[in-house]
Protein backbone atom coordinates (compact mmCIF):
# COMPACT_ATOMS: atom_id res chain seq x y z
CA UNK A 1 0.00 0.00 0.00
CA UNK A 2 3.02 2.00 0.70
CA UNK A 3 4.83 1.37 -2.15
CA UNK A 4 1.74 2.28 -4.28
CA UNK A 5 0.89 5.49 -2.76
CA UNK A 6 4.55 6.50 -3.34
CA UNK A 7 4.37 5.64 -6.87
CA UNK A 8 1.51 8.00 -7.24
CA UNK A 9 2.70 10.67 -5.74
CA UNK A 10 5.79 10.63 -7.59
CA UNK A 11 3.89 10.79 -10.58
CA UNK A 12 1.48 13.04 -9.73
CA UNK A 13 4.48 15.14 -8.62
CA UNK A 14 3.28 15.63 -5.08
CA UNK A 15 5.34 16.26 -2.44
CA UNK A 16 7.16 14.09 0.18
CA UNK A 17 7.40 13.52 3.68
CA UNK A 18 9.71 16.46 4.17
CA UNK A 19 7.51 19.01 2.36
CA UNK A 20 9.44 18.84 -1.21
CA UNK A 21 9.10 17.96 -4.84
CA UNK A 22 10.94 14.37 -5.56
CA UNK A 23 13.93 15.26 -7.77
CA UNK A 24 13.05 12.89 -10.26
CA UNK A 25 9.49 14.50 -11.14
CA UNK A 26 11.51 18.22 -11.17
CA UNK A 27 13.92 16.94 -13.53
CA UNK A 28 11.32 15.23 -15.74
CA UNK A 29 8.87 18.84 -15.50
CA UNK A 30 12.39 20.56 -16.96
CA UNK A 31 12.94 18.40 -19.56
CA UNK A 32 9.62 18.75 -21.05
CA UNK A 33 9.34 22.41 -20.70
CA UNK A 34 12.76 22.42 -22.55
CA UNK A 35 11.59 20.28 -25.19
CA UNK A 36 9.16 22.55 -25.75
CA UNK A 37 10.53 25.97 -25.42
CA UNK A 38 13.65 24.36 -28.43
CA UNK A 39 10.46 23.36 -29.92
CA UNK A 40 8.87 27.05 -30.15
CA UNK A 41 12.36 28.38 -30.89
CA UNK A 42 13.11 25.86 -33.61
CA UNK A 43 9.76 27.27 -35.33
CA UNK A 44 10.50 30.31 -34.94
CA UNK A 45 13.44 30.17 -36.39
CA UNK A 46 12.18 28.51 -39.46
CA UNK A 47 9.54 31.00 -40.11
CA UNK A 48 11.94 33.93 -39.31
CA UNK A 49 14.35 31.75 -42.04
CA UNK A 50 11.24 31.87 -44.68
CA UNK A 51 10.22 35.75 -44.15
CA UNK A 52 14.19 36.64 -44.19
CA UNK A 53 14.27 34.73 -48.00
CA UNK A 54 11.28 36.25 -48.81
CA UNK A 55 12.37 39.97 -47.98
CA UNK A 56 15.40 39.00 -49.95
CA UNK A 57 13.81 38.00 -53.25
CA UNK A 58 11.22 40.95 -52.99
CA UNK A 59 13.77 43.56 -52.00
CA UNK A 60 16.44 42.00 -54.68
CA UNK A 61 13.34 42.34 -57.52
CA UNK A 62 12.31 45.82 -56.81
CA UNK A 63 15.83 47.21 -56.46
CA UNK A 64 16.87 45.64 -60.17
CA UNK A 65 13.87 46.34 -61.41
CA UNK A 66 12.24 49.68 -60.47
CA UNK A 67 13.42 51.51 -62.98
CA UNK A 68 12.06 49.90 -65.85
CA UNK A 69 8.92 51.36 -64.25
CA UNK A 70 9.96 54.84 -65.39
CA UNK A 71 11.25 56.28 -68.47
CA UNK A 72 13.47 59.01 -69.54
CA UNK A 73 12.27 61.06 -72.87
CA UNK A 74 13.75 63.87 -74.25
CA UNK A 75 10.96 66.73 -75.92
CA UNK A 76 11.26 67.98 -79.08
CA UNK A 77 9.45 70.33 -81.91
CA UNK A 78 9.28 68.31 -85.26
CA UNK A 79 8.20 70.55 -88.24
CA UNK A 80 5.12 68.77 -90.39
CA UNK A 81 3.69 71.43 -92.39
CA UNK A 82 5.27 69.65 -95.62
CA UNK A 83 2.73 66.86 -94.49
CA UNK A 84 -0.39 68.97 -94.03
CA UNK A 85 -3.54 68.43 -96.91
CA UNK A 86 -1.75 64.91 -97.80
CA UNK A 87 -3.38 61.45 -97.91
CA UNK A 88 -2.56 58.69 -94.95
CA UNK A 89 -0.46 56.78 -97.04
CA UNK A 90 1.28 59.34 -98.23
CA UNK A 91 1.93 60.66 -94.82
CA UNK A 92 2.49 57.17 -94.22
CA UNK A 93 5.65 56.71 -96.61
CA UNK A 94 7.08 60.50 -95.87
CA UNK A 95 10.83 60.42 -94.58
CA UNK A 96 10.64 60.33 -91.52
CA UNK A 97 13.96 59.68 -90.78
CA UNK A 98 14.96 63.22 -91.90
CA UNK A 99 12.13 64.51 -89.94
CA UNK A 100 13.07 63.51 -86.78
CA UNK A 101 17.13 64.30 -87.45
CA UNK A 102 15.83 67.67 -88.58
CA UNK A 103 14.06 68.24 -85.02
CA UNK A 104 17.02 66.83 -82.92
CA UNK A 105 19.16 69.48 -84.76
CA UNK A 106 17.27 72.12 -82.90
CA UNK A 107 17.99 70.60 -80.12
CA UNK A 108 21.98 71.22 -80.55
CA UNK A 109 22.39 74.02 -83.10
CA UNK A 110 25.76 74.45 -82.89
CA UNK A 111 26.15 70.57 -83.44
CA UNK A 112 29.27 69.94 -85.12
CA UNK A 113 28.83 67.45 -88.76
CA UNK A 114 31.08 65.10 -86.90
CA UNK A 115 29.31 64.75 -83.55
CA UNK A 116 25.98 64.09 -85.11
CA UNK A 117 26.04 60.56 -85.16
CA UNK A 118 27.12 60.13 -81.96
CA UNK A 119 24.26 62.58 -80.67
CA UNK A 120 21.65 60.74 -82.58
CA UNK A 121 23.09 57.30 -80.75
CA UNK A 122 21.25 58.91 -77.58
CA UNK A 123 17.69 58.48 -79.03
CA UNK A 124 15.89 55.22 -79.45
CA UNK A 125 16.79 54.14 -83.17
CA UNK A 126 12.70 53.21 -83.52
CA UNK A 127 11.75 57.15 -83.06
CA UNK A 128 11.12 57.79 -86.38
CA UNK A 129 8.27 55.53 -86.61
CA UNK A 130 7.20 56.91 -83.17
CA UNK A 131 6.74 60.08 -84.60
CA UNK A 132 5.01 58.29 -87.59
CA UNK A 133 2.81 56.28 -85.92
CA UNK A 134 1.78 59.51 -83.33
CA UNK A 135 0.73 61.27 -86.28
CA UNK A 136 -1.08 58.78 -87.92
CA UNK A 137 -3.03 58.36 -84.99
CA UNK A 138 -3.97 62.02 -84.22
CA UNK A 139 -3.62 63.94 -87.65
CA UNK A 140 -4.39 67.21 -85.77
CA UNK A 141 -0.45 67.43 -85.19
CA UNK A 142 0.29 68.42 -88.74
CA UNK A 143 1.28 71.71 -87.86
CA UNK A 144 3.94 73.81 -87.16
CA UNK A 145 5.91 72.92 -83.81
CA UNK A 146 3.94 70.05 -83.01
CA UNK A 147 5.61 68.41 -79.70
CA UNK A 148 6.69 64.77 -79.24
CA UNK A 149 8.51 62.68 -76.30
CA UNK A 150 11.19 60.59 -77.73
CA UNK A 151 12.50 57.86 -75.33
CA UNK A 152 16.28 57.53 -74.62
CA UNK A 153 18.65 55.00 -76.11
CA UNK A 154 18.54 52.03 -72.89
CA UNK A 155 22.42 53.37 -72.51
CA UNK A 156 21.41 56.64 -71.81
CA UNK A 157 18.06 55.89 -70.39
CA UNK A 158 20.16 54.04 -67.45
CA UNK A 159 23.06 56.95 -67.61
CA UNK A 160 19.90 58.91 -67.01
CA UNK A 161 18.29 57.33 -63.79
CA UNK A 162 22.46 56.72 -62.59
CA UNK A 163 22.97 53.39 -63.09
CA UNK A 164 25.73 53.92 -65.07
CA UNK A 165 28.39 55.84 -62.94
CA UNK A 166 29.96 58.94 -64.75
CA UNK A 167 32.87 58.42 -62.50
CA UNK A 168 34.34 55.20 -64.79
CA UNK A 169 36.58 55.53 -67.58
CA UNK A 170 35.65 56.22 -71.13
CA UNK A 171 36.81 52.84 -72.14
CA UNK A 172 34.37 51.22 -68.81
CA UNK A 173 31.18 52.62 -70.50
CA UNK A 174 29.28 52.56 -73.64
CA UNK A 175 28.57 56.37 -73.75
CA UNK A 176 31.77 58.36 -74.62
CA UNK A 177 32.34 61.66 -73.10
CA UNK A 178 30.93 63.71 -75.64
CA UNK A 179 27.57 62.28 -75.31
CA UNK A 180 27.55 62.66 -72.08
CA UNK A 181 28.02 66.10 -72.47
CA UNK A 182 25.18 66.59 -74.66
CA UNK A 183 23.09 64.62 -71.96
CA UNK A 184 24.06 67.57 -69.65
CA UNK A 185 23.03 70.06 -72.04
CA UNK A 186 19.90 68.46 -72.58
CA UNK A 187 19.16 68.01 -68.97
CA UNK A 188 19.96 71.98 -68.15
CA UNK A 189 17.86 73.20 -71.26
CA UNK A 190 14.84 71.13 -69.64
CA UNK A 191 14.58 68.76 -72.38
CA UNK A 192 14.93 66.01 -70.34
CA UNK A 193 11.80 64.61 -68.50
CA UNK A 194 11.30 61.21 -66.49
CA UNK A 195 7.76 59.54 -66.07
CA UNK A 196 5.82 56.59 -65.47
CA UNK A 197 6.58 54.30 -68.16
CA UNK A 198 3.33 53.38 -69.80
CA UNK A 199 4.84 51.46 -72.64
CA UNK A 200 6.45 48.82 -70.50
CA UNK A 201 2.44 47.94 -70.25
CA UNK A 202 1.24 49.12 -73.62
CA UNK A 203 3.97 47.94 -75.54
CA UNK A 204 4.56 44.16 -77.10
CA UNK A 205 8.15 43.13 -77.19
CA UNK A 206 11.15 44.73 -79.20
CA UNK A 207 14.67 44.68 -79.75
CA UNK A 208 15.38 47.67 -78.11
CA UNK A 209 15.32 47.46 -74.49
CA UNK A 210 13.34 51.03 -74.19
CA UNK A 211 10.67 49.64 -76.04
CA UNK A 212 10.08 46.41 -74.88
CA UNK A 213 6.86 45.79 -72.91
CA UNK A 214 4.12 43.16 -71.97
CA UNK A 215 1.15 43.65 -73.68
CA UNK A 216 1.43 40.96 -75.78
CA UNK A 217 2.82 38.41 -73.01
CA UNK A 218 -0.58 39.85 -71.05
CA UNK A 219 -2.65 39.10 -74.12
CA UNK A 220 -1.27 35.51 -74.73
CA UNK A 221 -1.58 34.83 -70.92
CA UNK A 222 -5.24 35.87 -71.10
CA UNK A 223 -6.16 33.74 -73.96
CA UNK A 224 -3.92 30.98 -72.83
CA UNK A 225 -6.16 31.09 -69.32
CA UNK A 226 -9.20 31.33 -71.13
CA UNK A 227 -8.64 28.12 -73.19
CA UNK A 228 -7.14 26.12 -70.20
CA UNK A 229 -10.58 27.23 -67.96
CA UNK A 230 -12.86 26.58 -70.75
CA UNK A 231 -11.57 22.84 -71.36
CA UNK A 232 -10.08 21.98 -67.53
CA UNK A 233 -13.24 23.27 -65.17
CA UNK A 234 -16.02 21.68 -66.55
CA UNK A 235 -14.29 18.38 -67.34
CA UNK A 236 -12.50 18.57 -63.72
CA UNK A 237 -15.76 19.20 -62.05
CA UNK A 238 -17.90 16.39 -64.20
CA UNK A 239 -15.52 13.64 -63.58
CA UNK A 240 -14.91 14.52 -59.86
CA UNK A 241 -18.71 14.01 -59.71
CA UNK A 242 -18.88 10.85 -61.64
CA UNK A 243 -15.74 9.44 -59.37
CA UNK A 244 -17.92 11.03 -55.83
CA UNK A 245 -21.54 10.25 -56.77
CA UNK A 246 -21.67 7.49 -59.68
CA UNK A 247 -18.71 5.79 -60.24
CA UNK A 248 -18.71 1.73 -58.32
CA UNK A 249 -16.75 0.30 -56.49
CA UNK A 250 -14.40 -1.62 -58.46
CA UNK A 251 -10.89 -1.89 -59.19
CA UNK A 252 -11.63 0.58 -62.48
CA UNK A 253 -12.62 3.32 -60.19
CA UNK A 254 -9.84 2.84 -58.10
CA UNK A 255 -7.12 2.89 -60.57
CA UNK A 256 -8.79 6.09 -62.62
CA UNK A 257 -8.74 7.74 -58.53
CA UNK A 258 -4.69 6.56 -58.46
CA UNK A 259 -3.86 7.96 -61.72
CA UNK A 260 -5.74 10.98 -60.93
CA UNK A 261 -3.73 11.57 -57.73
CA UNK A 262 -0.29 10.46 -59.42
CA UNK A 263 -0.99 13.03 -62.54
CA UNK A 264 -0.94 15.69 -59.93
CA UNK A 265 2.17 15.17 -58.88
CA UNK A 266 4.16 14.96 -62.52
CA UNK A 267 6.51 17.95 -63.64
CA UNK A 268 5.19 20.21 -65.79
CA UNK A 269 7.59 19.65 -68.25
CA UNK A 270 5.80 15.97 -69.09
CA UNK A 271 2.82 17.68 -70.20
CA UNK A 272 4.90 19.87 -72.07
CA UNK A 273 6.88 17.01 -73.90
CA UNK A 274 3.38 15.30 -74.33
CA UNK A 275 1.50 18.40 -76.31
CA UNK A 276 4.78 18.34 -78.40
CA UNK A 277 4.25 14.91 -78.93
CA UNK A 278 0.33 14.68 -79.63
CA UNK A 279 -0.78 18.01 -79.98
CA UNK A 280 1.99 19.53 -82.14
CA UNK A 281 3.01 16.22 -83.36
CA UNK A 282 0.11 13.86 -84.31
CA UNK A 283 -3.00 16.63 -84.32
CA UNK A 284 -0.77 19.39 -86.12
CA UNK A 285 -1.78 22.36 -84.39
CA UNK A 286 0.88 25.30 -84.56
CA UNK A 287 3.31 26.19 -82.73
CA UNK A 288 3.75 29.03 -80.04
CA UNK A 289 -0.62 29.62 -79.98
CA UNK A 290 -2.66 30.53 -77.22
CA UNK A 291 -4.63 27.21 -78.57
CA UNK A 292 -2.26 24.48 -78.10
CA UNK A 293 -0.29 25.83 -75.12
CA UNK A 294 -4.16 26.02 -73.65
CA UNK A 295 -4.23 22.72 -73.98
CA UNK A 296 -1.25 21.55 -72.42
CA UNK A 297 -2.15 23.53 -69.17
CA UNK A 298 -5.40 22.28 -68.54
CA UNK A 299 -4.00 19.05 -69.04
CA UNK A 300 -1.76 19.68 -66.01
CA UNK A 301 -4.93 21.45 -63.74
CA UNK A 302 -7.24 19.36 -64.55
CA UNK A 303 -6.03 16.89 -61.96
CA UNK A 304 -5.86 19.57 -58.93
CA UNK A 305 -9.41 20.68 -60.27
CA UNK A 306 -10.64 17.08 -59.82
CA UNK A 307 -8.90 16.54 -56.23
CA UNK A 308 -10.15 19.94 -55.34
CA UNK A 309 -13.79 19.50 -56.36
CA UNK A 310 -13.87 15.64 -55.05
CA UNK A 311 -13.50 17.36 -51.27
CA UNK A 312 -15.61 20.13 -51.91
CA UNK A 313 -18.03 17.29 -52.64
CA UNK A 314 -17.41 15.16 -49.16
CA UNK A 315 -17.96 18.27 -47.56
CA UNK A 316 -21.09 18.97 -48.06
CA UNK A 317 -23.27 17.02 -45.13
CA UNK A 318 -25.00 13.90 -46.76
CA UNK A 319 -28.18 15.48 -45.09
CA UNK A 320 -28.93 17.72 -47.79
CA UNK A 321 -29.18 14.54 -50.79
CA UNK A 322 -30.90 12.93 -48.34
CA UNK A 323 -34.11 15.01 -48.03
CA UNK A 324 -33.33 15.88 -51.36
CA UNK A 325 -33.69 12.26 -52.48
CA UNK A 326 -36.67 11.49 -49.59
CA UNK A 327 -38.79 14.65 -51.48
CA UNK A 328 -38.87 12.89 -54.68
CA UNK A 329 -35.97 14.89 -56.33
CA UNK A 330 -33.85 11.98 -59.01
CA UNK A 331 -30.09 11.43 -57.95
CA UNK A 332 -29.52 14.13 -60.85
CA UNK A 333 -31.66 16.55 -59.37
CA UNK A 334 -30.23 16.23 -55.95
CA UNK A 335 -26.62 16.71 -57.06
CA UNK A 336 -27.00 19.24 -59.73
CA UNK A 337 -29.36 21.41 -57.80
CA UNK A 338 -28.16 20.94 -54.03
CA UNK A 339 -25.40 19.38 -53.31
CA UNK A 340 -23.02 20.86 -56.41
CA UNK A 341 -24.29 24.88 -55.89
CA UNK A 342 -23.57 23.99 -52.22
CA UNK A 343 -19.65 22.88 -53.10
CA UNK A 344 -18.88 25.48 -56.17
CA UNK A 345 -17.68 28.22 -54.05
CA UNK A 346 -14.77 25.44 -52.60
CA UNK A 347 -14.45 24.73 -56.19
CA UNK A 348 -14.12 28.04 -57.67
CA UNK A 349 -11.37 28.11 -55.00
CA UNK A 350 -9.57 25.80 -56.29
CA UNK A 351 -9.79 25.84 -59.75
CA UNK A 352 -8.54 29.71 -59.50
CA UNK A 353 -5.65 28.28 -57.74
CA UNK A 354 -4.81 25.86 -60.09
CA UNK A 355 -4.93 28.73 -63.29
CA UNK A 356 -2.44 30.70 -60.78
CA UNK A 357 -0.27 27.73 -60.96
CA UNK A 358 -0.66 27.49 -64.48
CA UNK A 359 0.08 31.03 -64.85
CA UNK A 360 3.22 30.71 -63.54
CA UNK A 361 4.13 27.70 -65.61
CA UNK A 362 7.06 28.29 -68.51
CA UNK A 363 8.60 24.80 -68.91
CA UNK A 364 5.76 22.74 -70.97
CA UNK A 365 4.93 26.42 -72.68
CA UNK A 366 9.04 26.50 -74.15
CA UNK A 367 8.80 22.81 -75.34
CA UNK A 368 5.95 24.21 -77.57
CA UNK A 369 7.49 27.01 -79.16
CA UNK A 370 6.12 29.80 -76.90
CA UNK A 371 9.60 31.40 -76.22
CA UNK A 372 9.18 33.24 -79.90
CA UNK A 373 10.67 36.60 -80.35
CA UNK A 374 6.52 38.13 -81.22
CA UNK A 375 6.55 42.04 -81.88
CA UNK A 376 2.63 41.99 -81.95
CA UNK A 377 -0.41 41.23 -80.11
CA UNK A 378 -1.94 37.87 -80.96
CA UNK A 379 -5.36 37.96 -82.25
CA UNK A 380 -6.41 34.99 -81.65
CA UNK A 381 -6.17 31.24 -80.14
CA UNK A 382 -4.47 30.55 -83.41
CA UNK A 383 -2.15 33.74 -83.95
CA UNK A 384 1.89 33.38 -82.21
CA UNK A 385 2.08 34.22 -78.84
CA UNK A 386 4.19 34.87 -75.61
CA UNK A 387 2.84 34.59 -71.98
CA UNK A 388 3.83 36.39 -68.65
CA UNK A 389 6.14 33.58 -67.84
CA UNK A 390 8.23 32.76 -71.58
CA UNK A 391 8.69 36.25 -71.76
CA UNK A 392 11.09 36.98 -68.50
CA UNK A 393 13.06 33.64 -69.71
CA UNK A 394 13.17 35.86 -73.26
CA UNK A 395 14.53 38.99 -71.56
CA UNK A 396 16.90 36.98 -68.88
CA UNK A 397 18.31 35.40 -71.86
CA UNK A 398 19.20 38.37 -73.57
CA UNK A 399 22.64 39.98 -74.11
CA UNK A 400 21.37 43.41 -73.64
CA UNK A 401 21.64 44.84 -70.32
CA UNK A 402 18.67 46.78 -70.26
CA UNK A 403 16.71 43.43 -70.33
CA UNK A 404 17.91 43.05 -66.81
CA UNK A 405 15.23 45.52 -65.29
CA UNK A 406 12.78 44.89 -67.65
CA UNK A 407 13.41 40.91 -66.26
CA UNK A 408 12.16 41.79 -62.92
CA UNK A 409 9.59 44.23 -63.56
CA UNK A 410 8.01 41.52 -65.51
CA UNK A 411 8.45 39.38 -62.49
CA UNK A 412 6.82 41.38 -59.84
CA UNK A 413 4.04 42.24 -62.41
CA UNK A 414 3.75 38.43 -62.93
CA UNK A 415 3.65 37.84 -58.68
CA UNK A 416 0.99 40.77 -58.44
CA UNK A 417 -1.16 38.98 -61.19
CA UNK A 418 -0.68 35.64 -58.98
CA UNK A 419 -1.38 37.56 -55.97
CA UNK A 420 -4.24 38.93 -57.29
CA UNK A 421 -5.74 35.28 -58.32
CA UNK A 422 -5.20 33.76 -54.86
CA UNK A 423 -6.41 37.14 -53.42
CA UNK A 424 -10.03 36.30 -55.26
CA UNK A 425 -9.72 33.31 -54.49
CA UNK A 426 -9.98 34.07 -50.94
CA UNK A 427 -12.21 36.67 -51.77
CA UNK A 428 -14.78 34.00 -53.30
CA UNK A 429 -14.14 31.50 -50.37
CA UNK A 430 -15.36 33.50 -47.76
CA UNK A 431 -18.30 35.35 -49.69
CA UNK A 432 -19.79 32.48 -51.22
CA UNK A 433 -19.25 29.54 -48.67
CA UNK A 434 -22.06 27.91 -47.03
CA UNK A 435 -22.46 27.66 -42.97
CA UNK A 436 -23.89 24.30 -41.57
Amino acid sequence: MNQTATISTVRLGATDESGQQPAIALNRGRSRHAADRRLRLAGLAAVGLALWFLVLLFSSLVVTGYSAFTQVTVRIEADLSSLAGKREQEIRDANWRAILRDALRGLAPDLPKRDERAFFALFTPSAHYLLRDAVLADPSMLRDGATFHIPLADTADRFAKGEIERSLPEDQRRLTDVQISHLDRLETAGRLERSFNTGLFLNSDSRFPELAGLKGAIVGSFWLLAVCFALSFPIGVAAAVWLEEFAPRSRFATLVEININNLAAVPSVVFGLLGLAVLLGVFGLPRSTPLAGGIVLALMTMPTIIIVSRAALKQVPAAIMEGALALGATKHQAILHHKLPLAMPSILTGAIIGLAQALGETAPLLLIGMNAFIAGDPGGLLDPATALPTQIYIWADSPERGFLARTAAAILVLIGFLVLMNGLAVFLRQRLAKRW
